[in-house]
C-alpha cells in the first residue's frame, strides 16, 4: 500500500487567525494564554484537514518562524537576549519574539528591547525567516518542549505524528558567524565548528521523540539541492552516519530542485528513508531508485507545493504506476514541499456576506489550495491502491478542469505575444551612460549631500483599509473614495514637507499590496479573497494569480502621482513594481516559460513609466524586491536566469530621457553575489537593505566599485523600535568608506505600511537629522 504524509500545512489560519492574534499580543490586547489557545485551535484545524493521510506533520506550526523555533529548541539564543536578566522560564515566547522583531509588545521599557535577528528569504520562496546566529560562545542544550508539546497535543487527537524538524546541517548553512569569528575568508569553517555540538542535541532530540512513540522523524535538507563544497558533504555524512544508529526512522527531504552531483551521497546515507521533489527533479526518480537500498522508502512530491493549480492527476497517475510496480510498499506519496506557501483553503473563495467573488467559476475550477491539493494526494494514493476505478468520479471531474484551462481563449492574447516575439534590444538601452546622466540630474533636482527620501509606502491605518473596503464592495462612489485618497494623500505630503525630506513619496493609501495592486489592473490577472499565504510573522499576503498573457489596458498610476506633485515642489517619485518582482510574487501560469511571462509583463511596466514621464513625474522607483530570490538554487543557472530578469527590467526601465531619475529597491536578500548583474541594470540609484545586517552587505563594495547611486537602509523598518540619529550616522559613515559621500542617499531599508504614524514621524526625524549630521561632516 502507498503511504501518504505531508510536510507542513499553512499555519496562519483559513482567515488568518494567527496574524490577528499575534498583533493583538503584541499590542498587549490578549493574554498570552489567548494566544496560545489560538494557536492551539489552529493545530487541531490542521491536523483535521489532514486527517486522511497515513503521517501527519508535526513542528510545523510556528509562531512566527520555523527557523527560528528551531534556534530556540537547540537553545541557541542571541546573547543580548538571554543576557537582559528577565526570567527566562517564563519569558521564553517574549524572548522568542524579541530576536524576531526586536522587542514582544509595542509597550516594553527599553531595556527589554533589543536589535532584531537579521532576516532573509527561504532559499527560492517570498517566505522570510530568522537567520540563526553562531559566535565563539554559542552552545547547544536541547529546550523542545514546544515541539513535544505539539507532539503530544496531535496524539490525543488520534493523529498518527511525523515530526518535522530542520536538519542540522541545514540549520548551520543557513546561520552567520559573528563577532569573533566572522572571517571572511574562512566562513564555512566556522560554521562547521559547532557542528558536533549540534549533533550531540539532535542525538537527544531523537531519542526524547523515541521515548514519546515517534516511528518517524523528517529532517529537511534543502541545501542538498544546492552546489556544496566538500567540507559541506562531508558534514552531511557525518551528521547522518551519526544519527542514522538511532532505532527511530528518519526521513532525509530535500526540496526546491534536483540533487544531481550529490545523489549518490543522498542514496548512501543510513537513513530510512529520502524524499524527493518529483516536481522539480522529476527526471532523477529512475536514478534514485536505482541507487536507493532495497531496504529504503522513497518519498515523492508528486503535488506542487508551492503553486496554485490544479494536478493533471491523469498523467501523474500514467508515470507513478510504473513505479507503484516497482516500490510497492516503499512508495511514499506527498507534496513536493511544505503547503506553507499557498493559501489554505480554496472553499473560502465562495460568495461571504454579500461579498463579491474575485474568482469567477472557470478560474476556480483550475486551481488548488492546501486542503485541495492533500485531497488529490488522496485521490492518487486510492488510485494506486485500488485502481483507477475507484476514484473514476474524482479523475474525470479533475481532466475537465485541466483540459478547460488548456483550451480556454482567455489565456492567450496574440497582440501580446507579439510584441514579445518582436523584441528591439535597443529598448534595454539608456540614450547616455550613467556619468552624463548624473551631471544633467544634478543639474534638474538639485539634491543636497545625503539626500533623503522614503521607500514608497507611508502607514495604512484602519481608515485607509476601510475606505479600500467600501469602494470594492461598491458602498461607496469613485468620487468619494477619490476625495479619501487624496484626502490621505495630501497629509503624507505635509508629513514629509514637514520633516524636512528632499524628495517626496505620495505614500500610496490606493494600495493594498505592492504586486496585488498592479496586478488588479492588469490584463491576464485572478485574484482571491482570502488566498493569504505567510511572508513572515504576521505579515500575509495575498499573491495574484497570473493565468493567461499580460497587458496594461490603461495607465495605473498616473493621476495619484500627478495630483501628488501639485501639493509640493521638492520632486515626487513615482512608485512602481518592476516585472521580476511582480513575476515572483504571483502564482505564476505554468504552461509557459517564467522568462516570456515575464518580458509581457516587461513591457506592461514600461508603458507606465513612459507615461509617468509624459505627466512630469522625472524621479520614478522600479522596485525589484524579489530580483536575488528568482535565482536559482545552483550557481551554474544563475546566469540564464539573470539573463532574462536584468533585460526586463532594462526593457522596463530604459525608454526615458537622460534626466529621468530611474531608482530601484531591493530588500532582505543576501545579493552580493550578484553584484555584477545589479550594476548591469543600470538605475541611476538603488536602495537596498543593511540596517539588519549592520552594513554587512555593503561588504561586496570593497571590492566592486559600483558605479552608480546607492541608498543603503540605515534602520529597520520590520521592528517597531525608533532608530537613534548615532546608529545612523554610524552606519553611513561605514558606507561612505565604500561609496563616495556623493553618491550616497539616507533612506529606511524597506516602506513604511507597517508601521504607525508615531514610529514613523520620530525615526524619520531622526533620519533627516542624521543626514544633516553627515552633511555637515562632510
Amino acid at each position: 500500500m502507498v503511504t501518504t504524509h505531508n510536510f507542513g500545512f499553512p499555519r496562519i489560519g483559513k482567515k488568518r487567525e494567527l496574524k490577528f492574534a499575534l498583533e493583538k499580543y503584541w499590542r498587549r490586547e490578549i493574554s498570552k494564554d489567548k494566544l496560545l489557545q489560538t494557536g492551539l485551535e489552529l493545530r487541531q484545524q490542521n491536523w483535521q484537514s489532514q486527517s486522511g493521510l497515513d503521517f501527519v506533520p508535526v513542528g510545523d506550526f510556528s509562531f512566527y518562524d520555523q527557523v527560528l523555533d528551531t534556534s530556540f529548541m537547540l537553545g541557541n539564543i542571541p546573547s543580548r537576549v538571554r543576557d537582559l536578566g528577565l526570567n527566562q522560564k517564563e519569558d521564553e515566547l517574549d524572548n522568542y519574539f524579541r530576536v524576531a522583531r526586536g522587542r514582544s509588545g509595542v509597550d516594553e521599557s527599553s531595556c527589554s528591547c533589543v536589535s532584531a535577528g537579521e532576516m532573509t528569504k527561504w532559499f527560492d520562496t517570498n517566505y522570510h525567516y530568522i537567520v540563526p546566529e553562531f559566535d565563539k560562545n554559542t552552545s547547544f542544550s536541547l529546550g523542545a518542549s514546544r515541539l513535544l508539546d505539539q507532539v503530544k497535543e496531535a496524539k490525543v487527537q488520534g493523529v498518527n505524528v511525523k515530526p518535522v524538524i530542520v536538519g542540522p546541517v541545514t540549520y548551520l548553512w543557513l546561520g552567520k558567524s559573528k563577532g569573533a569569528l566572522n572571517e571572511k575568508s574562512n566562513e564555512e569553517s566556522n560554521k562547521l565548528d559547532h557542528l558536533d555540538d549540534l549533533l550531540a542535541v539532535y542525538a537527544q532530540l531523537l531519542d526524547t521523540l523515541q521515548a514519546e512513540g515517534v516511528e518517524w522523524v523528517q529532517f529537511d535538507e534543502p541545501i542538498l539541492v544546492t552546489e556544496l563544497s566538500q567540507e559541506w558533504q562531508h558534514a552531511l555524512r557525518k551528521a547522518y552516519f551519526q544519527l542514522g544508529n538511532k532505532s527511530i526512522k528518519i526521513l532525509l527531504a530535500s526540496y526546491f530542485g534536483e540533487l544531481q552531483e550529490n545523489l549518490q551521497l543522498v542514496c548512501e546515507l543510513p537513513v530510512a528513508g529520502l524524499h524527493l521533489d518529483a516536481i522539480n527533479a522529476k527526471d532523477e526518480i529512475l536514478k534514485v531508485i536505482d541507487w536507493l537500498p532495497n531496504h529504503k522508502i522513497l518519498s515523492l512530491g508528486v503535488i506542487n507545493g508551492r503553486n496554485i493549480w490544479k494536478t493533471d492527476l491523469t498523467t501523474t497517475l500514467d508515470w507513478l504506476e510504473p513505479l507503484h510496480e516497482r516500490l510497492q510498499e516503499r512508495l511514499w506519496l506527498s507534496p513536493s514541499c511544505s503547503l506553507l506557501h499557498v493559501p489554505v483553503d480554496l472553499a473560502s473563495e465562495e460568495n461571504r456576506d454579500g461579498s463579491i467573488d474575485k474568482l469567477d467559476a472557470e478560474i476556480k475550477s483550475w486551481l488548488s489550495f492546501a486542503v485541495q491539493k492533500i485531497e488529490e494526494l488522496q485521490v492518487l494514493a486510492k488510485a494506486l491502491n485500488h485502481g483507477r476505478a475507484s476514484v473514476k468520479e474524482a479523475l474525470e471531474k479533475n481532466s475537465q478542469a485541466t483540459e478547460s484551462r488548456k483550451q480556454s481563449k482567455r489565456v492567450h492574447n496574440q497582440t501580446v505575444k507579439n510584441r514579445v516575439a518582436l523584441l528591439d534590444n535597443s529598448l534595454e538601452n539608456r540614450k547616455s551612460n550613467y556619468q552624463k546622466r548624473a551631471e544633467l540630474q544634478d543639474k534638474k533636482f538639485n539634491l543636497p549631500l545625503y539626500p533623503t527620501t522614503t521607500i514608497g509606502s507611508f502607514p495604512q491605518t484602519q481608515e485607509i483599509r476601510q475606505v479600500r473596503r467600501d469602494f470594492k464592495n461598491a458602498q461607496i462612489t469613485e468620487s468619494a473614495y477619490q476625495a479619501q485618497m487624496e484626502k490621505e494623500i495630501k497629509c503624507c505630503v505635509e508629513e514629509q514637507e514637514s520633516l524636512g525630506l528632499d524628495v517626496f513619496v505620495h505614500g500610496e493609501p490606493e494600495r493594498n499590496d505592492m504586486v496585488e495592486y498592479f496586478g488588479e489592473q492588469l490584463q491576464g490577472y485572478a485574484f482571491t479573497q482570502l488566498g493569504w499565504v505567510q511572508s513572515y510573522g504576521s505579515r500575509c499576503v495575498k499573491p495574484p494569480i497570473i493565468f493567461g498573457d499580460i497587458s496594461r489596458p490603461k495607465a495605473m498610476t498616473v493621476e495619484w502621482a500627478k495630483y501628488a506633485q501639485t501639493l509640493t515642489d521638492k520632486p515626487m517619485k513615482g512608485m512602481l513594481t518592476g516585472p521580476v518582482t511582480i513575476l515572483n510574487w504571483s502564482f505564476v501560469r505554468d504552461d509557459q516559460p517564467r522568462s516570456t511571462t515575464c518580458l509581457q509583463l516587461a513591457f506592461a511596466i514600461r508603458d507606465e513609466v513612459l507615461d509617468l514621464e509624459a505627466a512630469g513625474i522625472h524621479i520614478i522607483q522600479i522596485d525589484e524586491a524579489a530580483l536575488r530570490e528568482g535565482l536559482p538554487l545552483r550557481k551554474s543557472q544563475w546566469q540564464s536566469y539573470l539573463d532574462w530578469a536584468i533585460q526586463s527590467f532594462r526593457i522596463t526601465a530604459n525608454g526615458v530621457a537622460d534626466d529621468t531619475q530611474i531608482h530601484t529597491h531591493m530588500c532582505y536578500s543576501e545579493f552580493n553575489d550578484i553584484i555584477s548583474a545589479i550594476a548591469d541594470m543600470d538605475a541611476d540609484v538603488i536602495t537596498i537593505e543593511t540596517s539588519r545586517s549592520d552594513m554587512e552587505l555593503l561588504d561586496v563594495f570593497d571590492d566592486f566599485k559600483y558605479p552608480n547611486e546607492i541608498g543603503p537602509g540605515v534602520y529597520d523598518i520590520h521592528s517597531p523600535n525608533i532608530p537613534t540619529v548615532e546608529s545612523m550616522v554610524s552606519l553611513m559613515e561605514k558606507a561612505s568608506q565604500r561609496i563616495p559621500a556623493k553618491r550616497l542617499w539616507v533612506n529606511p531599508d524597506c516602506g513604511l505600511k507597517t508601521r504607525t504614524w508615531d514610529e514613523v514621524r520620530p525615526a524619520l526625524v531622526n533620519m533627516v537629522a542624521a543626514s544633516k549630521q553627515l552633511s555637515a561632516q562632510a
